[in-house]
């Protein structure tokens, strides 16, 4: 055996007897009195500090999650953001309200609190078509794809550079119910110069004046 590898064992042996001798050690202090009340509160001071620890630890998953949560509140809140900018860069102007004044010629029972909650409809059915049509495609889903299909195939001549619905629109973006009363306060607002026919195609297409 080469002297090197002799003096490694050598060392390596020393080594664990002295390891040996330290637990040996330990082991009496603990026998003794006044030492083993030391390590007594040696180990409920480790004790405590290993609770601490794993308090820590929660915590500290406590924060991550968190933090995971508040990135994704980000998120949503940059979506929204985009969202009204976009809106507010491409939703036409909204249909005002209805007043006293040019209702009170109608003869009609429906009061100008029911006319403008039907134009309030109509704003939102305006809002949610030519949002679609402002979105990217590459953004679409298949039924928003549908739609902007749908509203392309609708244009005509007669709507080229104005803002319009059909209502398919009204049924597709609302709750309001298209029946007799719905076409009574069109052509009401047709009446105030409101919004105004384009017919064709079988379809009755109305613009925003």
């Amino acid at each position: 055996m080469a002297s090197s590898e002799l003096e490694q064992l050598c060392s390596h042996i020393n080594e664990k007897i002295g390891n040996v001798k330290k637990t040996l050690s330990l082991r009496n202090c603990g026998q003794e009195p006044t030492l083993r009340t030391i390590l007594n509160k040696i180990e409920d001071e480790i004790i405590a500090v290993n609770e601490l620890l794993n308090k820590l630890e929660l915590e500290i998953e406590c924060q991550e999650e968190i933090n995971s949560s508040l990135k994704e509140l980000c998120v949503s809140l940059e979506e929204d953001y985009k969202d009204l900018e976009h809106l507010k860069e491409n939703i036409p102007a909204h249909l005002p309200p209805v007043t006293v004044t040019q209702n009170v010629y109608l003869k009609s029972r429906l009061t100008c609190c029911q006319i403008n909650n039907v134009i309030k409809e109509i704003n939102k059915a305006l809002v949610g078509k030519y949002k679609i049509l402002h979105q990217p495609k590459k953004s679409m889903n298949p039924v928003a794809r549908n739609l902007y299909h749908r509203f392309i195939d609708e244009e005509t001549k007669e709507t080229k550079g104005h803002y319009f619905i059909v209502e398919a629109d009204i049924k597709e973006f609302t709750a309001l119910k298209v029946d007799k009363r719905f076409h009574v306060i069109l052509n009401i607002l047709r009446h105030c110069r409101r919004l105004s026919e384009v017919r064709g195609g079988g379809l009755t297409r109305y613009l925003i004046s």
